[in-house]
């Protein structure tokens, strides 16, 4: 439950939509670890299939912060990612290998560094702190949707001033879709994001909580969520109408 409210708080922090981030790593088994922490973490992410080639925001325009892993890119590489990083105004974590703290170069100077192996709290705090020191706090709290009112702060969910009762996992669900309304999502993805890297259930546990939520949250004249057959869901976009 800590690292539930833990996540719901950092969405709160930089505003209705899920963070997402750009893992920078070269080794596979890197990658896939990292990915995994940040999807406890409640975090979004893509992959940087080539680090020598990164492009910043021009390459992944949903990035809000980089996540660079020292131990397989190097010092030098690292250097690099970071300035880029910087010149793009994008916020830049680095991961430190435990056991190479001690000849930490901090004239690599990221807006943070975070020591492996990674615990998904420790992650969400300084991916939170990095956006924080390149773009301040933001006020933020309340996404609206027609007449669906989702407060980030107080966990409520209102339809037409009416309220909806929700389970934490359908909360955290509506928030992940309607922050990004015309974005497809796997049912994979969905079941990633939400339930964990790690979840060991199957797809179906996402079909019956996004039911769950469309009977709470729809009606004959109001419908939010989209299935888009044999791929997953979306949440309607303005222009879907």
């Amino acid at each position: 439950m800590v690292d539930i409210i833990a996540g719901l708080l950092f969405v709160c922090f930089i505003g209705w939509s899920v963070v997402n981030i750009c893992l920078l790593a070269k080794a596979p088994q890197q990658v896939q670890a990292l990915a995994g922490v940040a999807a406890k973490a409640g975090l979004s992410y893509s992959i940087c299939e080539d680090p020598d080639y990164f492009a910043g925001p021009d390459e992944d325009p949903s990035a809000e912060a980089a996540l660079l892993d020292l131990a397989s890119l190097g010092a030098s590489q690292t250097r690099s990612l970071v300035t880029r990083c910087r010149e793009s105004r994008l916020p830049a974590v680095v991961v430190v290998p435990r056991d190479g703290a001690a000849e930490y170069d901090p004239s690599l100077n990221p807006d943070e560094f975070i020591l492996a192996p990674v615990h998904h709290d420790e992650l969400l705090a300084r991916v939170m702190q990095a956006i924080f020191r390149a773009r301040g706090p933001s006020g933020r709290q309340v996404l609206r949707v027609d007449n669906l009112v989702i407060d980030l702060e107080k966990y409520d969910v209102t339809l037409g001033n009416r309220p909806v009762s929700l389970t934490y996992k359908e909360f955290q669900l509506l928030v992940l879709l309607a922050s990004n309304p015309g974005r497809v999502y796997t049912r994979e993805a969905l079941l990633s994001q939400v339930w964990g890297y790690d979840y060991l259930g199957g797809t179906r546990t996402v079909d019956v909580h996004v039911r769950r939520l469309r009977s709470k949250i729809e009606d004959p004249d109001h419908s939010f969520v989209e299935t888009i057959w044999n791929v997953g869901y979306r949440f309607k976009s303005a222009s879907s109408d």
